[in-house]
């Protein structure tokens, strides 16, 4: 399997060389016409375990590793870092399923790529040499699980960007408290847009990009541009159902629907690899908060950024730029790379585009969406509580509140739970009705516990003792600066 950009650009590489670059030189994203071309299937699944599955999936994405590579990176990112050995376990919620994938070490979905991808990378860099600066932009929890993943890792830096004041006290906290002498975190003053924006002009800049070569660094990514991000959250898929085999709740070759929160479509995107591998899936539901873009999208076919940016309780998805939908276009145009090279340019240029009626009509085939309130959202998380028992985020509580919004069909349905309630907890303290302004983020922690009887996970609580060792701000246009800054310091 080889990968190529969405825009046409550049020779096919390896899943190695796309790992280790990120970001296609064009700008593109890295993709493969061979998606689909070998199936998993079902086939033996319901006594597979996550190792086995991970396994499986990424040989199928990722070929050019070896079965003991591949078995040593499941092996280092799944088997101590996870607090269940199902790593990603499926729970009851009402007449539905919830799968839990926050029980990595950052208490967010994202553990399950970015406990994975520095090992993905470490195994690539071994035949390159050269030492690599990750660069990502997050909008909360991309940023803690990128810095967990590459602290310390040898030949590697992690530079993180956040939007100031737009993520929950617990994101920031465990950004600006990370350990690791290779690591470094700032703020931007702007949007998590901005912050994305700025970080694709740093990887496409041919200046710093030759200073850089000059001293032996390369650039790439940990946000899920980076395909070696992408191919672990497709695991999560299958285990979800497997899981379900074994319980009886479905039966093999039975659909599967999910409703899934977010804002990057990365990790929707993940359940469209697995349908292309041969997994049942019915439909996928892509649940938006109040920046409903790629819901307005899926409605009209007209991608428009052109909006005004809301600040919500589900910060994680408050994006209006969602880049992987970059790869459902080349795939949804049949892999006209140069159309999509057009479609990019005008959202860059103009701030939007729009696909015709028949491409509309064969994304709808796959996908449906939704969209939540604030006050929704708090609503769907008041009612998981009192009718269920289950504590959930502000971004499972808007995925929750679409799954309730439209026609149930025949299929069982699952909701993706992308972290741990305690990462939001005035949010979701004040869901629960509780006045939550003169609290702090800790208070708010404690008043949680003692109103619902669950515990908060020890690697936030911890928190509160933590130093704050990160305080730098800056404004856009000195991202490239900072990020030279850096890699002059960890690569000295």
């Amino acid at each position: 399997m080889f990968y190529h950009s969405t825009r046409g650009g550049g020779d096919s590489v390896t899943s190695r060389q796309a790992i280790l670059a990120g970001i296609a030189p064009d700008g593109g994203l890295y993709v493969s016409d061979q998606l689909g071309a070998s199936e998993l299937g079902v086939e033996g699944l319901e006594a597979a375990g996550y190792h086995d599955i991970a396994r499986r999936v990424l040989a199928t994405l990722l070929p050019d590793f070896s079965p003991d590579e591949l078995d040593d990176c499941v092996r280092g990112a799944y088997a101590q870092n996870f607090d269940t050995p199902l790593v990603t376990p499926v729970t009851s919620l009402g007449d539905d399923w919830l799968l839990e994938l926050w029980h990595g070490p950052t208490c967010a979905f994202k553990d399950l790529a970015l406990q994975m991808l520095p090992r993905l990378m470490s195994r690539s860099r071994e035949e390159d040499g050269r030492r690599i600066m990750i660069v990502t932009a997050t909008s909360g929890d991309t940023g803690k699980a990128a810095l967990a993943g590459f602290a310390g890792v040898e030949g590697t830096g992690v530079t993180v960007f956040y939007p100031e004041g737009k993520v929950s006290d617990a994101q920031r906290l465990q950004m600006v408290t990370q350990r690791g002498a290779n690591v470094a975190v700032c703020g931007i003053r702007g949007t998590f847009d901005d912050a994305q924006t700025q970080v694709k002009r740093i990887f496409a800049d041919e200046g710093l990009r030759g200073r850089l070569e000059r001293e032996g660094v390369v650039l790439s990514s940990a946000n899920s541009i980076n395909v070696g991000r992408l191919a672990p959250q497709v695991a999560y898929y299958f285990s979800a159902y497997a899981q379900l085999l074994a319980r009886g709740a479905i039966r093999k070759g039975d659909e599967l629907d999910f409703v899934v929160p977010t804002g990057n479509f990365g990790d929707v995107l993940a359940g469209y690899y697995a349908k292309r591998l041969g997994l049942p899936v019915g439909r996928l539901t892509v649940a938006s908060n109040s920046n409903r873009v790629l819901f307005d999208f899926l409605r009209t076919g007209v991608y428009d950024r052109r909006r005004d940016f809301a600040k919500t309780i589900s910060p994680s998805m408050d994006i209006l730029v969602s880049s992987n939908l970059e790869r459902m276009l080349y795939y949804l145009t049949g892999g006209d790379a140069e159309r999509v090279a057009a479609l990019m340019s005008q959202l860059r240029d103009e701030g939007h585009y729009e696909v015709t009626p028949d491409e509309l009509a064969r994304l709808r085939s796959d996908f449906d969406c939704g969209w939540a309130t604030d006050d929704q959202t708090r609503a769907a998380i008041r009612a998981a509580w009192e009718a269920d028992g289950v504590l959930i985020d502000p971004h499972t509580a808007v995925a929750r509140h679409v799954m309730g919004q439209g026609e149930r069909g025949g299929n069982v349905r699952v909701c993706l739970s992308t972290a741990n309630p305690y990462k939001f907890s005035a949010e979701v303290l004040g869901a629960l009705g509780h006045d939550v302004e003169e609290l702090d983020a800790f208070a708010c922690m404690d008043r949680l516990q003692e109103l619902t009887g669950t515990v908060a996970p020890a690697q936030l609580s911890a928190l509160r003792d933590a130093p704050v060792l990160h305080e730098d701000v800056c404004d856009q246009g000195q991202m490239t600066n900072f990020v030279e800054t850096a890699c002059q310091r960890v690569f000295a």
